[in-house]
């Protein structure tokens, strides 16, 4: 583990070093009318410019006069061929007066992005923007910290569907061991239970209502109609296979045909899990979109066999089955988590890189702060897993010396370092799930 601690080192100066602007979320590029344009006469629609692709969003521009009607009609809508520019038309004959465009969008990241600007018909005075924003702007402090929680719980039950590798690899009592069995059917049965969740919650938190709108079936159509929502099905498609395959992969006695076949399709709907999870988070923001939803792919499933795998041993060394050698599990599972820190170390690095505006970030936002504690966690992992290793290779040696007390003391230290290992990993997987929440630049 030292030489994993030395690369994470090395990567962290890296990053310091070498970090380069890249985008965000999605951004107004411009507008016609323009804030605080005026105008001789009334428009027949309001346009605006983004800086990326975000599809035709239902009830993403909505113009308002000075009394709070909606001055705007008919469905949002791409005016001209420029993918990046949609537009609202306007009720014919509109009189003079000071008008308010609310927009909001929500960006390829699966985050919402609104604000306003305003213009004047006329000779009256300009109403600003800043000073007429609707409290409809804003995210539903409550619905925010449910959607955060939510991703949370997500990742935890990627996590314990990741300790599949462990049985397979490193395990093979587990698979008539009941205990290891139902980790991977909770963490499962929790991805299909936030899936849903997010679903539902994506209508309410983009639109800046309370969780009472969860169930609108309007708000529903729209997250249906985006990306987003796509993904999210496809997700919820992806786990229902990995239920079916579950149980026939682990049944015993399997023949070694049908066992492969059935380890290929608990490959590739993984893989599918993990990319619904970086084709919504902020790799795609990337101009060079491969190389970060490559990397993250990476980071997520290195992190999903590491973490589900220590969950997996913390569980194989509480109880191990009858007659149970624990120290080559533990033996084989070393090298698998070195294998996943490694990955786990480049793959972040090059997400960090990609992903954050500038060097300034690490210290001057909250993005940055996360990332720098995040990266603190994982380097305590390390410290600890490093511990681990020790204790192992100590209780492999004590037999040769004749020691069964030594043997005790190690296994004992090592069920402890094990544990810790997992309680840091829980916390690792908060503050990703903060980070992807909060926008790189702010």
């Amino acid at each position: 583990m030292k030489r994993a601690l030395a690369l994470l080192a090395f990567l962290l100066g890296w990053l310091v070093l070498g970090a380069t602007p890249a985008s965000a979320h999605v951004e107004i590029v411009s507008s016609a009318p323009g804030d605080g344009a005026r105008l001789s006469a009334a428009p027949s629609l309001v346009s605006v410019t983004l800086s990326e692709n975000v599809g035709i969003q239902p009830g993403s521009i909505k113009v308002l006069d000075l009394e709070g009607r909606e001055v705007s009609a008919g469905p949002v809508f791409q005016p001209g061929e420029v993918a990046e520019q949609v537009a609202v038309r306007l009720k014919p004959d509109l009189p003079d007066g000071s008008y308010l465009v609310e927009y909001a969008f929500v960006s390829a990241d699966s985050h919402p992005v609104r604000g306003t600007f305003a213009f004047v018909v006329g000779a009256g005075p300009l109403v600003t923007s800043a000073g007429a924003v609707s409290a409809a702007t804003g995210t539903d402090p409550v619905v925010d910290a449910v959607s955060t929680a939510v991703r949370w719980l997500a990742y935890l039950g990627v996590v314990l569907l990741g300790g599949l590798a462990f049985v397979v690899l490193c395990r093979p009592a587990a698979r008539t061991d009941r205990r290891a069995r139902r980790l991977l059917h909770a963490g499962a049965g929790l991805l299909a239970a936030t899936t849903v969740a997010a679903f539902v919650l994506q209508g309410p938190y983009a639109a800046g209502r309370d969780l009472e709108a969860v169930f609108d079936t309007g708000l529903l159509a729209d997250t249906l109609r985006v990306a987003y929502g796509k993904l999210l099905l496809l997700r919820l498609a992806a786990v229902a296979a990995l239920v079916f395959v579950l149980p026939r992969l682990l049944r015993p006695g399997l023949p070694d045909r049908l066992r492969s076949r059935f380890e290929n399709l608990a490959m590739v709907t993984g893989f599918l899990v993990l990319l619904t999870f970086s084709a919504t988070g902020h790799p795609v923001t990337d101009p060079i979109m491969f190389v970060s939803v490559t990397a993250d792919l990476v980071h997520f499933g290195a992190i999903a066999v590491w973490a589900g795998g220590l969950v997996q041993l913390a569980l194989c060394l509480h109880r191990p089955a009858a007659g149970e050698d624990v120290a080559p599990v533990a033996t084989r599972f070393s090298g698998l988590a070195a294998s996943s820190v490694t990955a786990i170390a480049l793959s972040g690095a090059v997400l960090a890189l990609r992903i954050m505006p500038s060097l300034s970030t690490l210290w001057t936002t909250r993005f940055g702060v996360l990332v720098l504690l995040k990266i603190a966690g994982f380097a305590l992992l390390l410290a600890v897993a490093a511990r681990s290793r020790r204790a192992l290779r100590r209780g492999l040696a004590a037999p040769a010396a004749g020691g069964t007390t030594t043997v005790t003391a190690d296994l004992r230290r090592l069920r402890q370092a094990v544990a810790v290992e997992v309680l840091l990993s829980v916390v690792v997987l908060a503050l990703a799930a903060l980070l992807t929440v909060t926008p790189p630049g702010g």
